[in-house]
């Protein structure tokens, strides 16, 4: 089974749970299939959500409402410019409006919008659910090398409307913001397995620029 089906089997297995009418699920999992599958996404893809979500199951036994978080999942990047400077919150304002629909508590609504804008920053917020969620968002800075210039290289192919003079400025930037934090993850697990690797990762890259 492909990661696209995978991902739509879970969209559906949650609101099917919840109530939501099948045409509904159908519309909504359209809208997340042609956002992810925008030409200019090169890494902000459907196997991110997918590499996203194996992480995620990695925590599943502490997160309480799981379905919410993968909901936040499915919306977070919903909304990918990277010409614009609120993407997270454009796409939190998607999810209150899609997750009204499916009939969800406003509380609910809130836990989900305030997981897509905890990806804005991934500064710690205090609040493990938060903490797991962006951590596994950010899980591929800890990879292997290998998989790690991939990565790199992909961010570069979404930038590309950016001449390097304007790109490398602002990747360093970004590269040095998470190099300042005191930790990069906020999971024990993650601190233990990644962080290394992840300050490894983020220092060649800032070489290289």
């Amino acid at each position: 089974m492909n990661e696209s089906k995978i991902l739509q089997n879970e969209f559906f297995l949650i609101l099917k749970n919840a109530g939501v009418s099948e045409e509904l699920i159908r519309k909504s999992w359209e809208e997340i299939h042609i956002r992810y599958s925008e030409s200019h996404r090169k890494y902000h893809t459907l196997t991110h959500l997918y590499y996203f979500l194996n992480r995620l199951k990695e925590f599943q036994n502490r997160i309480s409402d799981w379905d919410i978080v993968l909901l936040a999942l499915f919306y977070h990047d919903l909304i990918y410019d990277v010409k614009e400077k609120d993407n997270e919150e454009q796409s939190a304002d998607i999810s209150q409006t899609r997750l009204e629909l499916f009939g969800y508590s406003k509380d609910r609504i809130n836990l989900c919008k305030n997981l897509i804008i905890a990806t804005k920053t991934h500064e710690s917020t205090q609040d493990e659910t938060a903490d797991i969620f962006t951590d596994c968002d950010l899980s591929i800075l800890g990879a292997e090398l290998k998989y790690y210039q991939e990565y790199s290289e992909q961010i570069r192919e979404e930038y590309n409307i950016y001449p390097d003079e304007l790109y490398k400025p602002g990747r360093k930037k970004v590269l040095e913001h998470f190099l300042s934090m005191d930790f990069i993850f906020k999971t024990k697990e993650y601190r233990e397995k990644k962080e290394k690797q992840a300050r490894e990762n983020l220092s060649w890259e800032l070489g290289t620029l």
